[in-house]
């Protein structure tokens, strides 16, 4: 059994882990490892995990920092994440540990944390233990898993009546000599009529086999707006596996969207629940792969109430022998009248080796709905190849030109104007071969 190295670990150095976490986080380790004992990885036999074995992932030998040490680097002088005129309040995960010494950057509203979990829990115990582990998944394993070894992470609170003017960037950065399980946290609170801009971008900088855990609650209070970006360009040796849970109040809007520019084994989950009447979703992704790369999203919308809108894009372009997964389920409860939940998975394979495989769902148990999904997977259009050959355009030109042009939808729902303008630039060096490996922070060169 996979797991039982785990258990035996987990057992054997618990008060190590202890010692160089908080108490806050230690509560949690209880209830996480009965859970993972009896879920454990999520294997190809469960239904939601049937293309994406996670399991084999974790059975190697990999290193954990138990001990919290902090690796040597700065990332300051490693990474000049400059986008033209983006303007964030830039910040920093080390594998899984927060970065402390950041520069001086101007302060933001009173109120706002931005920073270290184990600080936001010592410095501010009640709101940590009202929002920590609260919306995470009790019976998911690798969640289970994330929570046992979490020891630090990345936390943005912000207060009622509060917005945060500047976007605010965490560049997760892996580093190691040697092959790492890195697990991760993030927990992002946007209180009553609070608006924050949140972009993640994940690099590797070392030539060794990484297997991520990354587990993000994020809470949207009544009224409140969320834009949450993430841009993935690891390299091929790092699985990555990512739980995103949202919770919706009244009259939130929230809006996520993942970037996967390089990868090398990535499982994607979104899982959002409005409970609030009038609560707004938007959720989308776009993945570029080659070679053998496998990105695997899963999108749960679960529309607890009346009232409420979600709209679902996911877009994939498999070249070579990539593999694409989408499963996408709608939930429309009981009493949730006037919901309007609209699904849509469009996916290009420019190769007779590519995979792609795809399964929307509607689970409908109310009678006055809009609710629809979407699902195609093809070629490029051979038509309008020939058309633009026709007006002088190279085949290979217009073949690229034809995938930027399928990938835009997906792009705009990106709001923050200097960012979706990169990402189309670095989109249109992705399809060239441009961007084949990680370091320095492509995203901004």
């Amino acid at each position: 059994m996979i797991e039982q190295q785990y258990i035996d670990l987990f057992e054997t150095y618990r008060e190590v882990i202890d010692q160089n976490a908080t108490e806050g986080l230690n509560k949690e380790r209880d209830a996480a490892f009965e859970a993972f004992k009896k879920w454990g990885f999520p294997t190809s036999k469960l239904e939601d995990y049937k293309q994406s074995d996670i399991s084999r992932a974790f059975d190697a030998d990999l290193g954990l920092n138990l001990r919290n040490i902090p690796i040597p680097v700065n990332p300051y002088d490693a990474f000049k994440c400059d986008v033209p005129h983006l303007n964030a309040h830039v910040f920093f995960l080390i594998n899984d540990r927060y970065y402390d010494k950041t520069q001086p950057d101007l302060p933001l509203s009173n109120g706002v944390f931005v920073g270290s979990l184990q600080t936001f829990s010592e410095k501010y115990p009640r709101s940590f233990s009202m929002y920590y582990n609260k919306i995470a998944a009790a019976d998911n394993g690798v969640t289970a898993y994330n929570t046992m070894f979490a020891q630090d992470g990345f936390v943005v609170y912000v207060p009622e009546n509060t917005v945060v003017e500047k976007p605010l960037q965490l560049i997760n950065i892996l580093r190691g000599g040697v092959n790492l399980n890195v697990n991760r946290r993030i927990l992002l609170i946007a209180e009553k009529n609070a608006d924050v801009k949140l972009l993640i971008c994940d690099h590797t900088v070392d030539d060794v086999n990484f297997v991520v855990t990354q587990v993000t609650e994020m809470v949207a209070g009544e009224n409140a707006q969320v834009e949450f970006y993430e841009l993935e360009e690891n390299s091929v040796k790092v699985t990555r596996i990512s739980s995103l849970y949202c919770l919706q109040k009244e009259q939130s809007k929230v809006t996520a969207a993942g970037i996967t520019l390089h990868n090398g084994y990535t499982r994607n989950d979104y899982r959002f629940r409005l409970s609030g009447e009038y609560a707004e979703t938007h959720v989308g992704g776009l993945v570029i792969s080659d070679k053998e790369q496998h990105t695997d999203n899963f999108a749960f919308l679960d529309h607890a109430v009346p009232h409420c809108t979600s709209n679902e894009l996911f877009k994939y372009v498999l070249q070579e022998k990539s593999t694409g997964v989408f499963c996408g389920r709608i939930l429309v409860e009981k009493g949730a009248q006037k919901t309007e939940a609209y699904q849509s998975n469009r996916n290009l394979c420019s190769s007779e080796d590519a995979h792609m495989y795809a399964k929307p769902q509607l689970e409908i148990y109310a009678d006055d709905v809009k609710c629809s999904h979407g699902l195609t997977t093809g070629q490029l259009d051979e038509d309008a190849l020939f058309y633009m050959q026709a007006r002088g355009i190279p085949e290979e030109e217009a073949r690229m030109l034809l995938m930027v042009a399928f990938t835009k939808d997906v792009v705009d729902m990106i709001h923050i104007d200097i960012l979706h303008d990169r990402l189309e630039y670095l989109i249109d060096k992705r399809f060239r071969g441009e961007l084949l490996r990680c370091g320095n922070c492509n995203v901004c060169k």
